[in-house]
């Protein structure tokens, strides 16, 4: 394998896993919401905000791998069209 085929994997690889725990997190976290929300329907507001805000920082981890792998594959572009 040619260094260019192993630094398209690694973005495939970062991306594939760098993803799953955002992923993860999202899903854990609309289930514990849910979960509050249903023991204490009074107290759904201040539940739904806190599960937006901490949403919106696993979102951000995603957007930062996101970037990571841009980075990558901007890196190994120009060796791919030859220049």
């Amino acid at each position: 394998m040619t260094p260019e085929v192993m630094l398209m994997l690694a973005v495939g690889m970062v991306v594939g896993l760098g993803m799953l725990g955002p992923a993860l997190a999202i899903g854990l976290i609309g289930y514990s919401a849910l979960q509050g929300i249903a023991r204490n329907p009074e107290a759904s507001g201040p539940i739904m905000t806190n599960m937006i805000l901490v949403t919106a920082f696993a979102e951000a981890i995603g957007i930062y791998v996101l970037i990571v792998a841009i980075i990558l594959t901007i890196m190994v572009l120009p060796t791919l069209i030859g220049g």
